[in-house]
């Protein structure tokens, strides 16, 4: 039975912002985060089998792919990497490229990596906040300037990198043409309404993600039987002994746990492991809204605000 505040991990990136508000208040020292990664508190628990992330950009990442589970066995990794995109915001004109805009050959991909020609045949599309995009292994994508993402990921940072608009890391082509379906992206499904609470946004075989919306004063239960990871993004709310306010997750993982909503509505993301929504993850415990107020901060409360975050040197991946 597990109730965590995460903790965040530090991921400083090149294409990265170093304002990171409202979401955090981290790297207000100039030098640009790309990333934060959402983790459990305590270091030596076990390594859950998500990874929650969020993503800032001022550039555009570089094109990649990722592979899928059996490619990824047959190089040695334990598995691949499918991820989905929930946009926070987006300025004006920002884009993604996801999948390309004609089919390629092998030798044709390996070509067009080699030349950087790669850029012009990707399907680029604009992106607006509340947007979501399912990424599945071997689309070969990037992410815009100007954007804030919230991620949701099978736990891997295994990345083959096609090109990387003028900032000379290393191209990994073989990789690439291994792991890459090389053509256009599959068709995305339609977010699905389970409740006025809930928005199923984004499904793969490994995870799902549901937009949750908790009117004023609300009173609500996690019943979870399986890892789950919320993101608060606009509002604040108490779960059990533990207060969240925007840009902070909770990791919860068999266990039924009580949500208070404070004097403001609540948005958040909830991704839990599983191909198939679960009907009864969130409930109101009556089945109807509580006008109840939320207690105010305990020591306890007080005590279980987030550790530190770990800063860290760039890394393998976007």
């Amino acid at each position: 039975m597990t109730l965590e505040l995460a903790s965040e991990r530090v991921v400083r990136k090149p294409w990265g912002k170093s304002d990171l508000r409202p979401w955090s208040d981290l790297g207000r020292d100039g030098t640009p985060i790309g990333e934060l990664w959402f983790q459990r508190g305590d270091p030596a628990a076990p390594e859950p089998d998500l990874l929650l992330k969020l993503l800032f950009t001022d550039q555009a990442l570089s094109i990649q792919v990722h592979p899928d589970d059996a490619f990824a066995r047959a190089i040695g990794l334990p598995h691949g990497k499918t991820e989905a995109w929930y946009v926070l915001a987006a300025a004006p004109g920002a884009e993604v490229s996801f999948g390309l805009n004609q089919t390629l050959t092998p030798p044709q991909l390996r070509a067009a990596i080699g030349d950087g020609t790669i850029v012009d045949l990707m399907h680029r599309q604009a992106v607006h906040a509340g947007e979501s995009i399912v990424v599945s292994a071997g689309t070969i994508h990037a992410i815009g300037a100007g954007l804030v993402i919230a991620e949701i990921q099978q736990r891997s940072d295994a990345t083959f990198r096609l090109f990387d608009f003028g900032r000379n890391r290393e191209l990994h082509p073989d990789g690439a043409v291994g792991a890459a379906t090389a053509g256009p992206a599959p068709a995305q499904a339609p977010s699905e309404r389970l409740s006025a609470a809930r928005l199923v946004v984004a499904t793969s075989p490994y995870f799902v993600l549901e937009q949750i919306d908790l009117a004023p004063r609300s009173h609500w239960e996690v019943v979870a039987d399986r890892e789950v990871w919320i993101l608060l993004v606009e509002g604040e709310a108490s779960f059990d002994r533990v207060h969240l306010a925007c840009g902070e997750a909770v990791f919860i993982d068999a266990q039924r746990v009580g949500v208070r909503v404070g004097a403001g509505a609540v948005r958040g993301l909830m991704a839990y492991v599983g191909s198939e929504p679960v009907s009864d993850l969130l409930q109101s415990p009556s089945g109807e809204l509580h006008e109840r107020a939320v207690d105010p901060l305990t020591s306890t409360a007080k005590a279980l605000r987030r550790a530190p975050a770990l800063a860290v040197n760039q890394e393998v991946g976007a």
